[in-house]
């Protein structure tokens, strides 16, 4: 490419280090404000070329930079942040968004640029979906416990394991409050119902696009076929993290994605090993470990296989053995699809 870029994404400001490899010369600044209108002012200095190559981190912001580029002809390269940041070495000199533009344009110019998969935009729509469903999901969760908290707090009776899920429960527990609880705590559960009853409608709606979803694209519909304990969100959560053609050489690369591998003793880490690394998407680990509990039931296929691991140590490393297995499982079956994954069903 005759022209090779870096852009280094910040929520004030983008910046730019480009260099023309025909006539030597290095272009260095800014764009700002961030946003899509300035950024696309600023590409049509390369309008009507077709040589033209950028780099970025895949960090909040690549999306609508990669869209922006693509739309004016400009070849967007995202580079994973983790082996971007190895690939700069020992560090000798501080970081700067200067220093990051021209690292990332150096690593594309060499072909060193540790790259991303890319989804297409209707894989980035399901995302943000699972991603705002897992977020209310957890909304609610915090809202439950801060009810049964405030019950602790004041002395009052135990609630119940379906004191939140029936509205005869639901009676029973403004019955407790007004019994037991000071005007304070009874504020604190009235507005927690509140809250609960708004965050329930909301995940209703989620809840029906996400099947919807899961319902029309080819890889979510194969997976929930052909996997125990994988429903539609869970399916589509898999797909849409685990799907594409060449997208992991060996199943137990995709575990690692998901961040339910083991970590082991490093030198130049301080967290202790033995503990799940937790990197990659949360929903994505949420919604597979959820899945590993269903072979509880002794319906399940592998149940004899969960029943030895929670004997052997707890039903928690049970389950995360499961979703082990269901993300290799996974894995290979989207690979078998390929890119056909993505497609309509």
């Amino acid at each position: 490419m005759p022209i090779v870029g870096g852009l280094d994404i910040h929520r004030k400001q983008l910046t730019f280090d480009y260099l023309d490899t025909v006539t030597g010369e290095v272009m260095r600044g800014q764009i700002a404000p961030a946003d899509r209108e300035h950024l696309r002012a600023w590409l049509v200095r390369f309008a009507g070329r077709d040589d033209v190559a950028f780099a970025m981190e895949g960090c909040t912001g690549w999306r609508y930079v990669a869209e922006e580029l693509a739309a004016a002809g400009i070849a967007a390269h995202v580079g994973e942040p983790a082996d971007t940041a190895a690939a700069r070495g020992r560090k000798r000199h501080a970081k700067t968004d200067k220093t990051d533009s021209a690292h990332l344009r150096r690593l594309l110019a060499e072909g060193r640029l540790p790259e991303c998969w890319v989804p297409p935009a209707q894989i980035l729509e399901y995302r943000a979906l699972l991603e705002t469903y897992h977020d209310v999901r957890r909304e609610h969760t915090a809202w439950v416990q801060r009810i049964h908290a405030v019950f602790f707090h004041q002395g009052a009776p135990a609630l119940g394991e379906g004191a939140l899920r029936t509205e005869q429960g639901l009676a029973a527990l403004r019955e407790a409050a007004a019994a037991h609880l000071s005007p304070g705590g009874q504020l604190q559960v009235a507005t927690a119902l509140d809250m609960l009853a708004a965050v329930e409608a909301r995940m209703e709606v989620l809840r029906t696009q996400l099947r919807y979803a899961a319902r029309h694209l080819t890889g979510a519909k194969v997976l929930a076929a052909r996997l125990y304990g994988v429903g539609p969100v869970t399916a589509l959560a898999l797909t849409c993290w685990l799907a594409g053609e060449g997208r992991f050489s060996s199943s137990r690369k995709a575990v690692r994605f998901a961040g339910l591998d083991i970590t082991v003793w490093s030198s130049d880490r301080k967290g202790p090993p033995g503990r799940l690394s937790r990197q990659g998407p949360p929903v994505l680990r949420w919604a597979v470990y959820e899945a590993g509990k269903t072979h509880a039931r002794s319906s399940a296929p592998d149940h004899a296989y969960y029943a030895a691991v929670k004997d052997r140590k707890n039903s928690k490393r049970a389950a995360l053995s499961e979703a082990r297995k269901i993300v290799r499982q996974a894995c290979h079956i989207l690979t078998e699809l390929g890119d056909d994954a993505l497609t309509a069903a």
